[in-house]
C-alpha cells in the first residue's frame, strides 16, 4: 500500500519557512516591542563591558561567543519537524529582516524633502545609518539615504535570506548577531581598532557571497544593465568595504548617478571615492532606488526559497 508523506520535509520547511517570513516582513515590518535583535543588541553590550580591553584576541573571544550563542539559540528550532522547522524558520526570517522597514524610512526621507522638510529628513537619518544629520542639507541627505537603501538591500534582507537558506535557523540568527556585532563594535575608533577588528572582518567574510548576489539581481532587474556592470566593475573596488562597494557602485550605475564624496560622522570625517559616472542623485532617484530595493529583496527571496529545494533536488538518488 503506498503511503504519503504528512509533514513536510527539512528542505520544503525551510524553503516555505523563508517564504512566510518575507510576506510577514512585508505585512508587519519590523516587530514594534521586544525585538529580538535589539535583544541581541543588549546581550552583546553586556558582553562587551564584561570582556572589553584594547587587544584583538579580547575581541575575537567577544566575537565567537556572541556569534555562538546565536547560533546555539537557533539548533535546537532547526532539528525538529517539518511543521515545527518551518514556523521557527518562519518566525526568525521574520525577526531578522529589515528590508520594509528600510525602503519605508528611505521613502518617508524623500517624502520628507520633496514637502522640504529639512528637520524632519533629519530626524530620520539615523534610522538609515550613522551620519550626522546636522551635516547634511538636502542633497547631502538624499545621497546618504540612497547609500544606505543600497547597501542595506544587502545587509538587512538578501544576505539574511541567503543564511538562512544555507543554514536555517542557526544561519539566520547568526547571520544577524555578526551584522550586529558590526554595528556595534566594528569601527576604526580608538576603543575598536583592535577589540572591534575581528568583528569587522567576520562581517566582511558572512556578507561576500550575497554582496555579490545583490549585485547580480540589481544588474538582472535595473534598466542601465551595462553601466551597472561598468560600475561594479571599475569602481566596487574603491570603496572601503569590500561589500558595500559592490552594491552602492551596482545601484549607482543602474539608476545612472554618481556616488561617494565627503562623508560626516559624528566622530570622523572620511572621503569617499565616488562611484558611477553619473551626476548627484535626485529626490527621484531616491524613489527609483526605494523601488529597485523593493524589487531586488522579492527576487532575492524568491533565490533563498528556491536554494534548499535545488540542494534537495541534487541530493536525491
Amino acid at each position: 500500500m503506498r503511503t504519503h508523506p504528512t509533514t513536510l520535509s527539512p528542505a520544503s520547511a525551510r524553503a516555505l519557512g523563508l517564504a512566510i517570513g518575507v510576506v510577514l516582513d512585508r505585512l508587519l515590518g519590523d516587530p514594534a516591542r521586544f525585538h529580538p535583535v535589539a535583544g541581541m543588541g543588549t546581550a552583546a553590550g553586556r558582553a562587551e563591558r564584561a570582556l572589553y580591553a584594547d587587544t584583538r584576541s579580547a575581541g575575537a573571544l567577544f566575537t565567537v561567543l556572541c556569534v555562538g550563542s546565536a547560533v546555539a539559540v537557533g539548533v535546537p528550532a532547526d532539528r525538529r519537524g517539518g511543521c515545527v522547522r518551518c514556523a521557527a524558520t518562519a518566525a526568525s526570517t521574520w525577526a531578522v529582516l529589515g528590508g520594509t522597514s528600510l525602503a519605508r524610512v528611505g521613502g518617508e526621507v524623500a517624502d520628507a524633502l520633496d514637502r522640504e522638510d529639512i528637520d524632519a529628513g533629519r530626524a530620520l537619518i539615523p534610522s538609515l545609518c550613522g551620519r550626522d544629520p546636522l551635516s547634511l542639507d538636502g542633497p547631502g541627505m538624499v545621497r546618504a539615504a540612497l547609500e544606505s537603501v543600497a547597501e542595506n538591500t544587502s545587509d538587512a534582507t538578501v544576505a539574511p535570506l541567503v543564511w538562512g537558506a544555507i543554514a536555517g535557523v542557526p544561519g539566520l540568527l547568526g547571520y544577524r548577531m555578526i551584522n550586529t556585532l558590526d554595528a556595534m563594535v566594528g569601527y576604526r575608533s580608538p576603543r575598536y581598532l583592535r577589540f572591534g577588528w575581528a568583528s569587522a572582518r567576520l562581517d566582511d567574510v558572512a556578507n561576500h557571497l550575497p554582496a555579490r548576489l545583490t549585485g547580480a539581481l540589481i544588474v538582472v532587474i535595473g534598466p542601465r544593465r551595462h553601466d551597472a556592470v561598468r560600475a561594479w566593475r571599475e569602481d566596487a573596488h574603491r570603496h572601503p568595504s569590500p561589500n558595500a562597494g559592490v552594491v552602492e557602485s551596482t545601484f549607482a550605475g543602474v539608476l545612472g548617478v554618481g556616488l561617494g564624496g565627503t562623508t560626516v560622522y559624528r566622530h570622523r570625517t572620511e572621503e569617499r571615492p565616488r562611484l558611477g559616472d553619473g551626476p548627484a542623485p535626485t529626490l527621484t532617484d531616491l524613489h527609483r532606488a526605494v523601488a529597485l530595493s523593493r524589487r531586488v529583496q522579492v527576487a532575492a527571496a524568491v533565490v533563498a526559497a528556491l536554494i534548499p529545494l535545488m540542494v534537495r533536488r541534487r541530493q536525491s538518488p
